[in-house]
């Protein structure tokens, strides 16, 4: 069967290279996409760095004596094989089984216990002769983290192509895999890993697109193609669509892969625009995605306009048909979403691009005309699906069947896919690259990065490996390896962009992030010759080759990035799939807490909450009866789902809207990709069930169920209060309105580790109420206090101090100023964290700094979005006087120092290492400083007890159910139906109170009709969405919340109805033009009389059986245009 596959390539370039592969890429730095490559700063200079890096090579004494060649699997004896080539494809394929048969070497095998020497790293010793390279080999564009809501975006967005100063952009976006290739030699890799059965289907998806685009030249091709992206160091990021990997959203009818796209700066990866890869893709005939481009402020509008109608019924038809109609221009893709993946779509992803983007796509796309399949009709060989089928043993021999029937010509070497634990390299591969000389420009760059992360904590792991293609370099002075930079959270990617807002010079923190390390020694002559490089390339940056802004927009414009979901997709990954595991461990309570609280943070539509609530509780009684007590696997959800959706959408329209698409269900059981270890493409080892757990997170509850228990936890700082809270809290019993038992933890008491402890407590008393005695300061904490909930059946509340914060920290110096003065206060402290340690302040910054990166706001939202609720302890007076100078310039003086110390000696002691000296002077400063204000800081703060008393206040309104989530300032979707001008209905009462008065037929309408009861709202409805379609109502997006006069010329009324005649006028000079024949505003129908009924009123006029009543002259009433 043959493998169709749809791409948008995103090509990156990692290493200098001085031509430009296409004539048609413009220098202009801003509007790229795909396809990275690094700053050629200039040809001298990279070379003398190359002829250092060459001579290291050069010196190998102990080089292996063969290249590494392809991976014989099932054997782990230490030797690596050579795949048998298969030529061409114009005869019949290989077979779809391997066999040890089917092996062949091409090149003898070589012996690895060279490169799993521990000695050789060891005995590399680091000094002035050391030097390190490193260059990025695969990545996908960085994750930027749109700190304004979505709707601040969207008005940025449609301002700054008003302004002609950029294009919105729009793709569809695909659900699958991240998968990455750089060339045999540069490798393949997933999200955070590679040499596993995702990259494996990924080189064999890549390589059958070839051969099915090329046909019989496809070997001479993929070959080129190898090579050329190789000599241009470039690399392809694609969205690997597959229904062997595990179900998303629906099962793809067909393998394929699909690219996205970015541009980044001078000296980092540079990204291809999407017209860029258009070109590069028609020269290779990879395919490409649909893309729409909006360069006015009508499209622009109209287009978010769509999306608002669309976004909880939309379906890949109903999407691209309405798009294509608003957008001013439109570039299907290579396939159609609906063919070769189904109507079911993730979403939309819109991005600011170059204002001249529109040309650009214009030329090449008369440039480039779609490319032949010269491969349509020809046997293939077997497909994805048929070698994963009749190879199902282990994951190593799906591995090796593929690889093997991807055939030599595009991958010849299989040696990433070595056994994975014997690629794991030392960790002091890492420490000894840090401390190295930077060989050039990059390294020195990525150095930094690193560093930040390390010093900063981020939630990141620097994963380094043995590099086999580089065997036969390696020697006692010059060592190979991989480094795969893996971000654990979101908050690390929030973290670093606020380092970059602070350090512009920063390179951006990508996701599926791979290097190449090379650690070598150089001689003096060529290690002079670095040196001068560097400086010469650091004067050359410094004199401004590097650009901060793209066609004179700030980062934070081009950056400007959306992504627009669909509930139809969202149902079936976040709320079955995601809740199958709380559904099948906690029961269906549970569960209906987890789909709850995601619609609520979704903003889904009171309408659709109802329905959705109405299916999911059904399908959680249909699942639970045919499977019993063991839970249904993730990867295979849609083969119980589908089945269900698909029966449950025949019962009505109504159904079949909230569904979306349902049925042609493709049966994957028989060709599932083997998963070892319950692995994902993320490269961690995890077994299904902690996987499920790591989904648990958004299970919150709003209120607190009284046959479960509750944590009551402390993100805060010592001096917070928080002992002496909890002391009133467990001296008041009942103060909660709760009569389960009261206890407290404190942490300075508890031996061993604390929250373990907890955790046994919990289970000890599973109904009680823990009060939390330590402080939580980090996700870290906040991850075992999630997993403790789920895993003891009980809620979480955090209490935090009330403190304004600021953009980096989410407490201000005021409240650090008075944590710190209670401490120092203290006397005989259980923790010995009171006025006779001699490092208290210290001990203070670094509590302080563990909230380093934060925001209030996102701080505040974070908690609220993990446990549903949110307690504040006031802590300072609103009217209080600013913080004196004195202050302020001792805790700024003891932050800088615990910059400086942290950087040089991490988290040693401040009473060791360089600055003790200077802690013990900063130490005694602080006390005078804090007892010559000490009067200040009393007067600041607020009154214990009535701090006490708004805490139990919030502890019991969440206790029964009282509580109201706060906003994270999420932007409300809802489904649109119609668009409107709202008029007041006070003015058009008073109209009809002026006509009453002037016409004895409208007197005797209106009377006993009490119309100032019966006239709630008024409007003039312009589009509704099932009579005139989307992008009819989408058109009004333009004119969204401005004022429209209306001129209401007549009132036309039956015994049954009546409305008033309207003529709509102008908005900047363009006419508002209602779909409606009639347009008209309806003020009264009869009971069980529909209000659309209206519509007839002319034809009743025409036929005698309505009265009119002209309003001479004419009143004109000013209204908004809105969505309904």
């Amino acid at each position: 069967m043959s493998v169709s596959q749809k791409l948008l390539c995103n090509l990156s370039r990692s290493l200098p290279y001085k031509s430009t592969p296409f004539p048609f890429i413009r220098s202009s730095p801003f509007y790229n996409f795909p396809f990275s490559r690094t700053l050629s700063f200039s040809t001298p200079i990279m070379s003398q760095n190359q002829k250092a890096i060459t001579s290291a090579s050069e010196s190998v004494a102990e080089a292996v004596s063969n290249k590494l060649g392809g991976l014989n699997i099932s054997e782990n004896n230490g030797q690596i094989l050579k795949p048998k080539s298969y030529g061409t494809v114009s005869g019949p394929g290989p077979t779809a089984s391997a066999t040890a048969v089917d092996v062949q070497t091409e090149k003898s095998s070589v012996d690895l216990s060279k490169i799993f020497k521990p000695n050789l790293l060891e005995n590399f010793n680091v000094d002035n002769s050391t030097y390190s390279l490193a260059q990025i080999r695969a990545t996908f564009y960085p994750k930027f983290e749109n700190e304004k809501s979505d709707q601040e975006i969207r008005i940025r967005m449609i301002e700054m192509v008003s302004k002609g100063l950029a294009t919105l952009e729009v793709s569809l976006k695909h659900s699958g895999s991240l998968f990455m290739y750089a060339g045999n030699e540069g490798g393949a890799y997933a999200k955070n890993s590679f040499g596993n059965i995702y990259t494996a289907v990924g080189v064999f998806v890549l390589g059958r697109m070839l051969r099915e685009a090329w046909g019989t030249k496809a070997g001479e091709k993929q070959a080129q193609f190898n090579d050329f992206i190789e000599r241009n160091r470039m690399c392809i990021s694609m969205e690997l669509v597959t229904a062997v990997l595990g179900d998303h959203g629906q099962r793809p009818r067909e393998d394929y892969v699909v690219t996205a796209v970015t541009e980044l700066g001078n000296g980092k990866p540079k990204f291809y625009s999407t017209p860029e890869v258009i070109a590069f893709c028609r020269k290779w005939r990879l395919p490409t995605n649909h893309i729409w481009l909006f360069s006015t402020r009508k499209s622009v509008a109209s287009f978010f306009a769509a999306y608002d109608v669309l976004c909880e019924e939309g379906t890949a038809t109903s999407v691209c048909r309405a798009l294509d109609e608003v957008a001013d221009i439109s570039v299907p893709g290579s396939k159609d979403h609906n063919k070769v993946q189904g109507e079911i779509l993730e979403g939309l992803v819109a991005r600011i691009v170059s204002h001249e983007s529109s040309k650009h796509m214009e030329e090449v796309l008369k440039d480039h005309p779609p490319p032949p399949a010269d491969g349509a009709g020809i046997d293939l060989g077997p497909s994805l699906r048929e070698v994963c089928a009749a190879n199902r043993s282990d994951e190593k021999q799906q591995i090796k069947a593929l690889l093997q029937n991807v055939g030599s010509s595009f991958c010849p070497d299989h040696s990433d896919w070595y056994d994975a634990h014997s690629r794991n390299a030392d960790r002091s591969v890492l420490s000894k690259f840090l401390q190295a000389n930077p060989a050039d420009y990059s390294t020195t760059k990525l150095q930094e990065m690193i560093r930040l992360m390390r010093e900063k904590r981020f939630p990141a792991a620097f994963k380094c490996y043995h590099n086999f293609h580089k065997a036969e370099s390696i020697s006692s002075d010059n060592l190979f390896y991989k480094m795969v930079i893996h971000v654990h959270s979101d908050s690390g990617f929030r973290r670093y962009q606020k380092e970059m807002r602070n350090k512009p010079g920063l390179w951006p923190l990508y996701r599926g992030f791979f290097l190449d390390i090379n650690l070598f020694k150089a001689n003096k002559e060529r290690a002079a010759e670095i040196v001068k490089s560097n400086n010469d390339l650091v004067g050359h940056v410094n004199n401004g080759s590097s650009i901060s802004t793209r066609d004179g927009l700030a980062d934070e414009d081009a950056n400007l990035m959306i992504k627009l979901k669909f509930l139809t997709y969202k149902l079936r990954t976040f709320l079955i799939r995601n809740g199958l595991s709380i559904l099948f461990k906690d029961g269906p309570a549970a569960y209906k807490a987890y789909y709850l609280r995601q619609m609520k943070i979704w903003d889904t539509s009171a309408g659709k909450q109802r329905e959705l609530s109405k299916m999911l509780d059904e399908w959680a009684v249909y699942i639970r009866r045919k499977c019993g007590n063991k839970q249904l696997s993730s990867a295979v959800y849609l083969s119980e789902a589908e089945p269900f959706l698909e029966q449950y959408a025949k019962r009505s329209p109504e159904n079949q809207a909230l569904i979306g698409s349902a049925g042609n269900l493709v049966r994957t059981e028989d060709f599932l990709a083997v998963v070892e270890g319950g692995r994902d493409e993320e490269g961690d080892l995890a077994t299904e069930r902690e996987a499920a757990a790591a989904s648990l997170s958004p299970l919150v509850k709003d209120t607190i169920q009284k046959d479960e228990g509750l944590i009551v936890f402390f993100p805060g700082i010592p001096g917070c209060a928080k002992s002496a809270l909890c002391r009133e809290l467990l001296n008041a019993p009942g103060e909660l309105g709760d009569d389960r038992p009261v206890q407290s933890l404190m942490g300075d008491l508890i031996k061993g580790r604390y929250w373990p402890k907890v955790a046994d407590e919990r289970r000890r008393k599973p109904y009680s109420i823990i009060l939390a005695d330590k402080n939580a300061p980090n996700e870290e904490v906040w991850k075992q206090i999630e997993n403790m909930c789920h895993s003891t059946k009980a809620s979480a509340v955090p209490v935090i101090p009330d403190s304004e914060g600021s953009d980096s920290n989410p407490f201000s110096l005021e409240a650090l100023a008075v944590f710190m003065f209670r401490v120092l206060q203290r006397v005989n402290h259980p923790g010995n964290l009171d006025k006779a340690s001699p490092n208290a302040g210290y001990v203070l910054l670094m509590f302080y700094h563990l909230y380093e990166g934060k925001s209030r706001k996102y701080f505040e939202d974070e908690l609220v979005e993990r446990f549903g609720s949110l307690v504040k302890m006031p802590l300072l007076k609103p009217d209080r006087r600013s913080l004196p100078v004195s202050l302020r310039l001792i805790l700024e003086e003891g932050i800088n120092l615990y910059n400086l110390h942290t950087n040089r000696h991490g988290r040693l002691e401040s009473t060791k290492g360089t600055y003790a000296q200077e802690w013990a002077k900063w130490e005694k400063k602080l006390r005078e400083t804090l007892s010559a204000n000490a009067e200040y800081l009393d007067s600041i703060q607020v009154p214990f007890e009535f701090a006490v008393q708004q805490v139990v206040e919030q502890l019991r309104k969440i206790a029964k159910g009282e509580y109201t989530v706060p906003s994270t300032e999420k932007r409300k979707l809802g489904t649109i139906v119609f668009a409107a001008v709202n008029l007041p209905v006070a003015e058009i009462q008073s109209l009809l109170d002026k006509l009453s008065g002037k016409n004895a037929n409208v007197e005797a309408f209106l009377k006993d009709k009490h119309m100032e009861n019966i006239i709630r709202k008024a409007h003039v409805t312009l589009a509704h969405k099932r009579s005139h379609g989307v992008t009819a109502v989408a058109s009004y997006g333009l004119y969204l919340h401005r004022q429209v006069p209306v001129e209401l010329t007549a009132l036309l009324f039956t015994d049954k109805m009546a409305a008033l005649e309207a003529r709509l006028g102008s908005v900047d000079d363009e006419k508002i033009v209602p779909k409606n024949q009639w347009a008209h505003v309806t003020i009264w129908t009869e009971e069980g009389v529909a209000a659309k009924e209206a519509n007839t009123l002319p034809q009743l006029l025409s036929e005698g059986k309505a009265t009119l009543v002209e309003i001479n002259p004419p009143t004109t009433i000013s209204g908004t245009l809105e969505f309904y």
